[in-house]
């Protein structure tokens, strides 16, 4: 077999033949879109809020996060110029560091980083659908074993993504589908909805929220939300500054997560070279600008302790009501149940892909390398069903995600990294495409990531440590597949 090291972009081309190259540019945007946007740009607007307390820094933390996404995104092109086949980062990884690292990454994502965004997305969707159908709320407890509960929401969410598993195992092209559909349909109707709020405007709501934007101090709301105890408690010290907008950055890092999700399927898209990077940059612009504008709005209808205090925090449903009335609580839940549907179906058909090829370097289950009469893996996309049905079903998701941003950015700053080992590494290796910037902009990115990172571990160390753990599991994880792999026949 040719070595992975000397492969040459139409060379790794040539080893996907087995997929077909079904994605142009369009699809690829609404992939990196649609996997972006999920019902977090509805909902973490409030710890954001409550973490400073004031208009302007609630933006600036969605504008420094757009910034961060945007900068990774065009330095990602670079590396899907380089190696365009299935597994995008985690293939990243493998040729900048090796398969240890690669493996951890791949174990965090098959664990916990996509299939518990496919369960937390998946519950999102049946909450929301609960405003419609009451009957499928998470509050109708269909089963109660003291410890052990399942709610209507739980199920509903699980059938979601059996289904959207299902309609992915028939094809690329039926996941492309509904992938370009739902995503066209939550943009536009995103982009409706800050319209409207903007007509909607308050002037004494806007002038009251922006008279005083930049004082950034922790917010206090009372218990049980009581907006008429509304205070804002300044910070002590700029390292305090910088660890609450490093905490209110887990919510918006969330939310703008999924961006990669694209170069999972780099064996199917056409001219991956070009469309990969491209659709990175489309993607990534357009949900930032969608963000930044969408909290403008909220500005703009709601005073800023309605924010910070939204029950369940979900200021989009407050949002609506200002702008619509009571009609709004069910417009939103539509638009919700749109986006999380269209998220989630994007989720589900990129992260089989990486497993995919993880089983292709003998790191994972032997059915995960076989591609079904449709040129799909289909295995591996219901062992990733099973997953985010078990994560689903333990309630626990929640508590993962918050705790994940801190993983994920670790995985984003090694990867660019990565760009600077291949570049001395390998530097006579075809490069379509090169990263924007470089090496300004990666490395501002890095310092960011770190700066980032650090800041959690010392002032909010409960998003950072259950994380590592779920990473650290890996190891012996890998060394249990690896000597799998040596004793295999033919190794």
């Amino acid at each position: 077999m040719q070595d992975h090291l000397l492969l040459t972009p139409e060379e790794a081309i040539q080893e996907d033949k087995s997929f077909k190259r079904s994605l142009g540019l369009l699809d690829a945007t609404m992939v990196v879109a649609g996997s972006m946007i999920g019902s977090g740009i509805f909902i973490v607007s409030a710890d954001i809020t409550r973490n400073v307390g004031s208009a302007g820094w609630l933006i600036a933390v969605w504008l420094i996060t757009g910034f961060m996404t945007l900068v990774a995104a065009v330095s990602y092109g670079e590396l899907s110029g380089m190696f365009p086949k299935a597994g995008g980062q985690y293939v990243y990884l493998k040729e900048a560091y090796n398969s240890f690292v690669s493996f951890l990454y791949g174990w965090s994502l098959f664990s916990v980083i996509q299939t518990g965004t496919i369960a937390a997305v998946g519950v999102a969707f049946s909450k929301f659908t609960a405003y419609l159908i009451p009957a499928l709320s998470e509050d109708n407890i269909l089963l109660d074993a003291g410890l052990f509960k399942i709610s209507a929401a739980q199920i509903v969410s699980i059938v979601l993504i059996v289904f959207l598993t299902w309609n992915n195992t028939r094809g690329i092209k039926e996941g492309k589908f509904v992938q370009t559909l739902f995503t066209s349909v939550k943009l536009l109707s995103l982009f409706g909805l800050i319209v409207c709020g903007l007509f909607a405007l308050k002037h004494d709501v806007w002038n009251a929220n922006w008279s005083a934007a930049w004082e950034i101090g922790k917010a206090q709301v009372g218990e049980a939300g009581d907006v008429s105890r509304w205070t804002v408690i300044p910070y002590a010290g700029i390292g305090a500054v910088l660890g609450a907008i490093a905490a209110s950055m887990v919510g918006s890092v969330f939310s703008s997560d999924a961006w990669n999700n694209v170069t999972f399927i780099a064996g199917e898209i056409k001219n991956p070279q070009r469309n990969i990077g491209f659709s990175l940059f489309l993607g990534t612009l357009i949900v930032t600008i969608v963000y930044v504008m969408a909290n403008v709005m909220y500005t703009a209808v709601l005073p800023l302790h309605d924010i910070a205090s939204a029950p369940k925090d979900r200021v989009a449903v407050e949002a609506t009501r200002a702008i619509f009335g009571s009609a709004g609580t069910y417009i939103i839940a539509i638009m919700i149940m749109i986006s999380t549907f269209g998220c989630n179906n994007g989720l589900i058909l990129a992260g089989a892909r990486v497993y995919y090829t993880m089983a292709q370097d003998g790191l994972f289950f032997k059915p995960a390398s076989q591609l079904n009469k449709n040129a799909v893996p289909e295995w591996a996309l219901w062992a990733q069903m099973i997953i985010a049905s078990v994560l689903c079903l333990s309630g626990r998701y929640g508590d993962l995600l918050d705790m994940i941003s801190f993983v994920v950015v670790i995985f984003y700053v090694l990867t660019i990294l990565g760009i600077f080992i291949l570049r001395k590494k390998r530097p006579d290796a075809e490069r379509p495409y090169k990263a924007f910037g470089y090496p300004v902009l990666p490395a501002i990115y890095i310092l960011m990531g770190i700066t980032f990172c650090l800041l959690l571990i010392k002032y909010k160390p409960q998003y950072t440590w259950p994380g590592l753990i779920i990473v650290l599991i890996g190891i012996p994880i890998y060394f249990v597949a690896l000597a799998g792999k040596k004793n295999k026949p033919g190794s």
